[in-house]
């Protein structure tokens, strides 16, 4: 995800409150955001079985596939 991608997908999660759907790229695994911490540029996401994860900047996208 790039530097632009990353401060927009933060900036809907964080001051819109609204969740981005996100595939990470490394497993192909499909969650939401619900946060992001901008020191070390991760995400914070809720996966579609419910637990919670952490990704990197660099191994998600946005994803039109609508987690289930």
């Amino acid at each position: 995800m790039t530097n632009t991608s990353y401060d927009k997908v933060c900036y809907w999660t964080e001051q819109r409150e609204e969740h981005v759907p996100l595939r990470n790229v490394k497993n192909g695994q499909l969650g939401y955001s619900f946060g992001c911490t901008q020191a070390g540029e991760t995400v914070q996401v809720k996966l579609t079985n419910g637990e919670l994860d952490s990704w990197s900047r660099d191994e998600c996208v946005e994803s039109n596939e609508e987690p289930l």
